[in-house]
């Protein structure tokens, strides 16, 4: 990831992205475009900070995954702007994919020790974010690092700045922890997975237990807090490469790795597996786990097989190729990342290699789509309604916006020529994926709004919105 890079874009690709744009107005209520001078790995909501009757301003996280020769790699805390729907009427056709968007504004930076792999907040104190890193030379990439966003000064990155001190260390990593990482939602407890195959729990609290054990960690981190874990899991055979909480339960977790296998946790039985499902996805890598918010019951899994499995831990047992509730399949290369919609249980999106975000609902998969085009829907996998093609390359990372409903942040290594990243925001129209009977008057508030949308139905627009392949 290091350094400026250009990768080329396939003639299909570029083909599907300009017919993309052309029909932005048709199937966006927002869309925002923020070309990055680096490239980035990872970007979250913060909280809400204020409001206005069109926007929102809510913090936002994002890291710079810089060369280390001309600048230091840096997790950014930023502003963004936020329209709110049904506002952005004719900015919306003023798409620019060369712009830097003044609705985002950096607020501070902080020099990160090697990369920042990937982010994580803290629910129950919006001022502290977890990060995995990348430098071995220390030992870090061994650690979770705990950062005070308010606490932590800003500084200037240039050449030779040194990096900013942590609050926290976690400790219990053998070898390095890269992507997998999450906080549970319940209590302040942390989750890493990494490449000594193990799932690590720490409770943040316990760091004022574990104050006087700084003393033994080197001159360098000394006056550092440190904390031990609360426990450590062992029974995937290679890297875990993502964990997940239940979230009802800082004591249930589960975990997913190269080893193609989804281990369900019990922190209350002890360290063994609750249960082991082996060969999840054949024997492909298991990239990402998501658990549904809504009904513990579900859990999600994408692979380097392309595919997305939803599960049902009701019918898990230890054992080999499970058969999961549904496969989901429309991405055309290895899947990177899962998330269910926090507005609609059976909603979820992922996104992957091929540079799509794809929206399904599960409740779809068996129903007859709106459209009659019967090609369509041959080429159309069950479940799909939504595909967002505004990346040309790997999407690295998406979230939902859990403070403005449908609203979704994504990011890609894809800044054409000038070796950074995209970064998009961006709002589907609500009559796609609201669908109660309503159409005639929802058409008309948009036909208002919009008078270019006129003389088109629901159908035609809610076709459009998965029809770019």
């Amino acid at each position: 990831m290091k350094g400026s890079y250009d990768i080329p874009v396939s003639t299909n690709v570029q083909r599907r992205y300009n017919r993309w744009k052309f029909f932005i107005p048709l199937i966006y209520d927002w869309l925002l475009n923020h070309n990055l001078y680096w490239p980035s790995l990872s970007c979250r909501w913060g909280p809400q900070l204020d409001e206005t009757s069109n926007t929102k301003k809510q913090r936002l996280y994002l890291t710079e995954q810089t060369d280390d020769a001309s600048a230091p790699n840096t997790l950014i805390i930023a502003d963004s702007e936020i329209v709110k729907p049904r506002v952005a009427t004719e900015d919306i056709r003023k798409f620019n994919e060369d712009e830097r968007s003044p609705n985002i504004k950096k607020n501070k930076a902080i020099i990160h020790p090697g990369e920042v792999n990937i982010i994580r907040e803290m629910p129950q104190n919006n001022n502290l974010l977890a990060t995995h890193s990348d430098r071995p030379e220390e030992s870090l990439s061994n650690l979770v690092l705990i950062w005070d966003i308010d606490a932590q000064p800003a500084r200037h990155a240039i050449p030779g700045a040194e990096h900013s001190i942590p609050n926290l260390k976690l400790i219990g990593h053998t070898d390095d922890a890269q992507f997998a990482l999450e906080i549970s939602a319940i209590e302040p407890y942390v989750l890493s997975g990494g490449k000594d195959m193990n799932v690590v729990l720490w409770n943040v609290n316990d760091h004022i237990t574990y104050l006087a054990a700084a003393s033994n960690l080197g001159p360098r981190t000394h006056h550092v807090p440190s904390v031990f874990p609360r426990g450590t899991y062992r029974g995937h055979t290679n890297t875990v490469e993502d964990v997940e909480f239940c979230p009802t339960s800082a004591q249930e977790f589960c975990s997913v790795g190269d080893d193609s296998t989804l281990i369900l946790w019990d922190a209350r039985v002890g360290p063994d597996p609750v249960i082991k499902v082996e060969e999840a996805h054949h024997e492909d890598d298991i990239h990402c786990v998501e658990w549904n918010n809504f009904d513990v019951n579900y859990i999600l899994t994408g692979s380097a097989d392309r595919s997305v499995h939803m599960y049902d831990r009701r019918n898990l047992n230890n054992g080999r190729g499970q058969n999961p509730v549904y496969t989901f399949q429309g991405h055309d290369a290895a899947v990177l990342c899962v998330q269910w919609c926090p507005e609609k249980p059976s909603v979820f999106g992922t996104s992957g290699d091929d540079g799509i975000v794809n929206i399904w609902d599960h409740e779809k998969v068996g129903r007859a789509s709106s459209s009659s085009a019967g090609l369509r829907e041959e080429r159309t996998p069950p479940g799909l309604f939504f595909r967002h093609v505004g990346h040309r390359q790997k999407v690295v990372e998406f979230q939902w916006n859990p403070s403005d409903p449908w609203t979704i942040v994504s990011l890609s290594n894809d800044c054409r020529g000038r070796g950074g990243g995209t970064l998009q925001m961006w709002r589907m129209l609500d009559i796609i994926h609201e669908e109660d009977g309503n159409e005639e008057r929802k058409m008309a508030e948009l036909n208002r709004l919009r008078p270019w949308s006129r003389g088109l139905t629901t159908s035609f627009i809610r076709d459009l919105s998965f029809s770019f392949y």
